[in-house]
């Protein structure tokens, strides 16, 4: 039985800095340094998966923050392959670019017209969110 602290936690809604779409860069661990793409985010755990720009295939992003899982091939005539994982990182440890200068900005929250939109507080500028897609079929 959940106690009543966990009941008040998924009742309550999570504000985060960060949205799924926004450009960030990673500002620690292995890949510090490295600019990417949030693709999910799991608020309840505060961490992210991001991913990075392939230049070589612009269809399939590069995961940050990866495991290497070792796939042993299964049938003859199939090869065994070292296969790229995204792996959750911390959403303390990503800070939004700043879509004036493209340098990492902390966000604020502020009022404009009724509703309350990001901004990046090193330009004052605000963080457009990037509408969300429905694929109809």
């Amino acid at each position: 039985m959940p106690t009543k602290a966990e009941i008040k936690k998924l009742s309550s809604k999570i504000k985060l800095k960060v949205r799924t779409g926004d450009k960030v860069v990673i500002i620690a661990g292995k890949d510090k340094g490295q600019i990417g793409t949030i693709a999910a985010i799991s608020p309840y755990e505060g961490k992210a998966i991001v991913l990075a720009e392939n230049p070589e295939n612009p269809e399939v992003p590069l995961p940050l923050n990866a495991a290497v899982k070792h796939r042993k091939a299964r049938y003859q005539g199939e090869r065994s392959a070292r296969i790229r994982i995204p792996v959750p990182i911390d959403i303390s440890n990503l800070m939004v670019i700043d879509p004036a200068s493209d340098k990492p900005s902390r966000v604020g929250r502020r009022l404009e017209d009724g509703k309350i939109v990001r901004y990046a507080k090193k330009s004052g500028k605000t963080i457009v969110d990037k509408p969300n897609i429905v694929k109809e079929s």
